[in-house]
């Protein structure tokens, strides 16, 4: 049986780094075989264009191909293997991110994405994406709490992370059976325990 693609997405400070580890321990205890990767990243080449995205300022159509460039690599060399050996795979970010940074955040065209996305990917997309939703302020105010350096995305303006979350909650607005939004203002259990019902209902 083929596994199942489920994606962690939301604005920096979002929390969820946090309940992606979580969420990987959670489908082991439920006797799943679990992949838990990241994008940019997940494979050697894509870690390394990674650290270019996070650091090297760029044209912004450079950066929409870097993703999915390394995109490309994630699904050949580890999403779409695991998946036919009836893994499980959890990411940290999928392609709902690039329209959500690149495009609504950034301004770039959304058919240039959408013509990336069915050149990478075709119609293969996520089986379940959960949106960790939290009020602009709140999630640049635990961003400043982390004492480490910030990256690139994590430097931006208040106004961009606006426009990116406002994206994210559209995006679930128009997919609800596939993009279930999680209030990031609840507790840590809460949070876990909306994440399982979800899943063991999906």
């Amino acid at each position: 049986m083929r596994g199942k693609f489920i994606t962690l997405e939301g604005i920096d400070g979002a929390g969820k780094s946090t309940h992606h580890a979580w969420l990987v321990e959670f489908l082991k205890h439920q006797g799943k075989a679990v992949v838990a990767t990241r994008e940019p990243g997940g494979t050697e080449l894509g870690e390394k264009l990674r650290a270019l995205l996070l650091s090297e300022p760029m044209h912004l159509e450079t950066e929409a191909l870097l993703m999915f460039a390394a995109r490309r690599e994630h699904l050949d060399k580890l999403i779409l293997p695991a998946l036919a050996h009836g893994k499980w795979v959890v990411s940290d970010r999928f392609t709902d991110a690039t329209y959500a940074y690149q495009g609504d955040g950034r301004g770039l065209a959304p058919e240039k994405i959408k013509a990336l996305e069915r050149w990478v990917q075709g119609d293969f997309q996520p089986d379940l994406t959960f949106v960790f939703d939290l009020p602009t302020e709140i999630a640049c105010e635990r961003l400043a709490k982390t004492g480490s350096a910030p990256d690139r995305f994590e430097r931006e303006t208040r106004e961009f992370f606006e426009r990116v979350r406002e994206s994210y909650l559209r995006r679930a607005a128009i997919e609800p059976d596939r993009i279930k939004v999680i209030d990031s203002r609840l507790s840590i259990p809460e949070i876990k325990k909306q994440l399982e019902n979800i899943v063991v209902s999906n």
